[in-house]
């Protein structure tokens, strides 16, 4: 099962990069927006609850969706932009492991612990 989710991963990676390909920005700008996302984690400086919310508002593909729907549908390439960068981001980060944040920490995720494991465990 692991493997199928990673290739889904992969395929909206891919989606989201043929997206890209299709609007009228350089090359450049999707890996320079690449780490956009993870600005959320400034969320946890106010506590993993409030952290937890603002990282997984940002990464999950919902909001990526609507964005780059709304501007398809508004006719905004800005828009755009911004929903295929939290598209591939997400699934970028998923194809790593990275999943989405429970309030309990950072390293618990809804695929399981990521990070090091405490000494002992």
């Amino acid at each position: 099962m692991k493997t199928v989710l990673k290739l889904e991963e992969l395929a909206e990676l891919l989606v989201a990069t043929l997206v890209f390909a299709q609007l009228p920005y350089a090359w450049w700008w999707l890996p320079a927006l690449f780490l956009l996302p993870d600005l959320s984690m400034l969320g946890y400086l106010a506590g993993p609850r409030v952290g937890a919310f603002c990282y997984n508002l940002l990464h999950h593909k919902a909001l990526a969706l609507l964005v780059g729907l709304a501007g398809w549908l508004l006719g905004q390439p800005l828009l755009l932009l911004a929903g295929t960068v939290l598209l591939f981001h997400a699934a970028f980060d998923r194809l790593l492991g990275y999943g989405l944040k429970h309030s309990t920490g950072f390293q618990h995720t809804h695929l399981g612990r990521v990070g090091r494991q405490p000494a002992g465990a």
